[in-house]
């Protein structure tokens, strides 16, 4: 036991830290002046690069292998040396004219991704900045498709539209509703299953008029359809300045005039190098580790003293759980009792981040009465381990022995 005591205390001292606000979040922004002076010539050269220096001191380190909150993960060395010559190059993805190689990059991983979910070849698909404008541009397809007339004559020309979501979906379909002129209340919630899965029957419950819409987009950076064009049809606007039709190339490859956005960063080029320099099984590789990794982690607190599991198993890589102190260990599952524990989860984040040793998320799921627990997040990079996985234990141990 004392051998393994040291080597944990050994493995949480190599590493730098994963935040760094020892002197707390208050005293940590007075510390760090981002004003930009009125006039003169900028800021002194050393000062810049002083400020600079504690800029990235305090910035927390996404790829420490300690960090598992959500959205992040360690980066790519492919991905990155894609970054480099992109900011490099400083052009947008808009125009065909502009960015060539770029989309062509773009057109070439969107196929591949396109085949491998079974799409047809006339499949299309677009790279967004995220999730949420991923599922904007399923609610907005999703209603072009079933009333075409409001791209044109606005919303008074369809029948109401309703969007039936998850009770456990992201917040991003509300945002959508809004910005879409549907209207937060007409977001239906759809009860789920113990996994979160929108049973099909309790969609069928909640239905009250033949004209509604269901969306159901996928939740990523790309977003896909089975019908080439129909981006277009739906985003166009046919810019005469700028996606002229009698350009010498098939005005087509314009990609600006199927997004929201028009100019988009040409980040597809990042996660082309990586495919093209990993292949499909660089990748395997490495999404078999954390998940892997994730089974050992669950292995590890299904039976561990102040451990409980939200769910006896997972998907993907997310473990969800509660720590219970050890003042609280063995005592009846009162009301008052998870009060308690409501507490912990926050506490134990505050911790982490003060200490700068780990990082991981915590949420409440309401409508389930599932107080706050502790999500930790798996991803590619850094490669997890074993080792990795005990510490995370381990520390949480530390941090809340006297919460």
């Amino acid at each position: 036991m004392g051998d393994e005591s040291e080597r944990v205390t050994a493995f949480r001292g190599y590493f730098p830290q994963v935040t760094q606000l020892p002197e707390g979040i208050q005293r940590f922004g007075k510390n760090l002046c981002l004003d930009i002076p009125n006039g003169g010539t900028g800021v002194d050269e050393e000062k810049l690069l002083s400020v600079v220096q504690e800029v990235i001191r305090r910035s927390v380190k996404t790829s420490h292998p300690n960090f598992h909150n959500q959205l992040y993960g360690g980066l790519d060395p492919f991905g990155l040396a894609g970054s480099w010559i992109t900011e490099t190059l400083n052009t947008n993805q808009f125009t065909y004219e502009v960015a060539p190689a770029f989309t062509l990059a773009e057109n070439a991983v969107l196929k591949k991704m396109l085949k491998l979910i079974g799409f047809p070849e006339s499949g299309d698909g677009i790279f967004t900045p995220g999730g949420s404008i991923s599922n904007m541009y399923g609610m907005v397809l999703a209603r072009h498709s079933l009333c075409p007339e409001a791209r044109a004559k606005g919303l008074s020309s369809c029948p109401p539209l309703i969007a039936f979501a998850s009770e456990d979906c992201h917040y991003s379909l509300l945002k959508g509703a809004n910005w879409l002129g549907l209207g937060t209340e007409n977001v239906v919630s759809v009860k789920t299953d113990e996994k979160g899965r929108m049973a099909p029957e309790e969609a069928d419950s909640v239905s009250w008029n033949p004209h509604k819409m269901l969306g159901a987009p996928l939740q990523c950076s790309a977003f896909l359809v089975r019908h080439k064009g129909l981006l277009h049809k739906c985003n166009s606007a046919a810019a005469t300045y700028l996606f002229q039709q009698d350009k010498f190339y098939d005005a087509t490859y314009d990609t600006g005039d199927k997004s929201v956005q028009c100019g988009r960063k040409v980040d597809a080029f990042k996660l082309w190098l990586m495919w093209a320099a990993r292949g499909d099984e660089g990748f395997r590789i490495l999404v078999d580790n954390a998940l892997d990794c994730a089974r050992y982690f669950l292995k590890l607190i299904s039976n561990h003293p102040g451990f409980k599991l939200v769910l006896p198993s997972f998907e993907c890589t997310n473990i969800c759980f509660w720590f219970i102190p050890p003042r609280l260990r063995g005592m009846q599952e009162t009301t008052s009792w998870w009060d308690e524990i409501d507490k912990v989860a926050p506490k134990l984040k505050e911790r982490m981040i003060i200490e700068g040793t780990l990082m991981l998320g915590y949420q409440p799921i309401a409508h389930k009465n599932l107080r706050n627990f502790i999500r930790l997040v798996l991803t590619c990079h850094p490669p997890a381990t074993y080792e990795h996985m005990q510490y995370i234990v381990k520390e949480i141990e530390r941090l809340g022995e006297d919460l």
